[in-house]
């Protein structure tokens, strides 16, 4: 079942990672950052990664080192340890999936992009898919999924059909560390029939792609990441929407 990604994403520009801000204490995908987000009414991005007791939370890095200090990986912590360990250069600790729900209360879109926790674009286990699934039944704001593996969306396909599905998409340069056929393959996109996506998060410097231009008759095209008005107003000639940080972005 394809479903179409909700109205509301398309209304607000949405927040990469929140409306983080480190001089001020918003760290990325904290509490703080969510907050911040919501009073000014722009559409939400976050990120999850799995604890290691099966628990969806909010962060962006397979390794705790950057936004913590600490070493290690946080799938290898319960999420009562990430839950008290601080983000760095702010007040807030990682929180869960479903705090955040409680901090967005449906008042805005929420945008959920589930990290590649084979860090191959392998097929997964499905449990952060199913955590994931599990946590979102009670919820009933606007939200849609979306991942950079394919697979994992056709985990989401089975488990939460009537939420949208879309892929996070990019340009697959060499910096990414992944073997050239693996990159090769996700360029083209060609798994958003098979996941049944009702839209793409295509990087906003490849946005020029044809393939875009192709799938922006099918679903909506988002796009990743802008940092200036001017990075905007380039990306809107393609993208139905935005996702920015750093600065201000206008509502249309």
């Amino acid at each position: 079942m394809r479903t179409p990604l909700p109205a509301a994403f398309l209304r607000a520009p949405i927040a990469h990672r929140a409306l983080h801000d480190r001089a001020r204490g918003r760290i990325e995908n904290s509490a703080s950052a969510v907050r911040a987000a919501r009073a000014a009414g722009y559409a939400i991005e976050i990120d999850l990664q799995l604890s290691a007791d099966g628990v969806p939370m909010v962060f962006h890095d397979e390794d705790m080192a950057r936004l913590t200090g600490q070493s290690g990986l946080l799938s290898a912590r319960s999420a009562k340890e990430l839950g008290q360990i601080k983000l760095l250069d702010g007040e807030d600790t990682i929180p869960t999936l479903a705090q955040v729900l409680t901090l967005v209360g449906g008042a805005v879109p929420l945008l959920i992009e589930l990290k590649d926790q084979t860090m191959q674009m392998a097929p997964t286990d499905g449990r952060l898919e199913a955590a994931t699934a599990a946590v979102l039944e009670a919820y009933s704001g606007p939200v849609a999924l979306m991942s950079f593996n394919p697979h994992c969306l056709a985990h989401l396909a089975r488990l939460a059909p009537h939420l949208a599905r879309g892929i996070t998409t990019s340009a697959y340069a060499e910096d990414w560390e992944l073997p050239p056929e693996t990159r090769d393959r996700l360029r083209d996109i060609p798994d958003y029939d098979r996941v049944e996506a009702s839209f793409i998060s295509h990087e906003a410097s490849d946005l020029s792609r044809p393939r875009v231009a192709e799938l922006k008759t099918q679903g909506a095209v988002l796009c990743w990441t802008i940092r200036s008005p001017s990075e905007e107003a380039a990306a809107r000639k393609v993208a139905q929407n935005i996702t920015f940080e750093g600065y201000a972005a206008a509502f249309p």
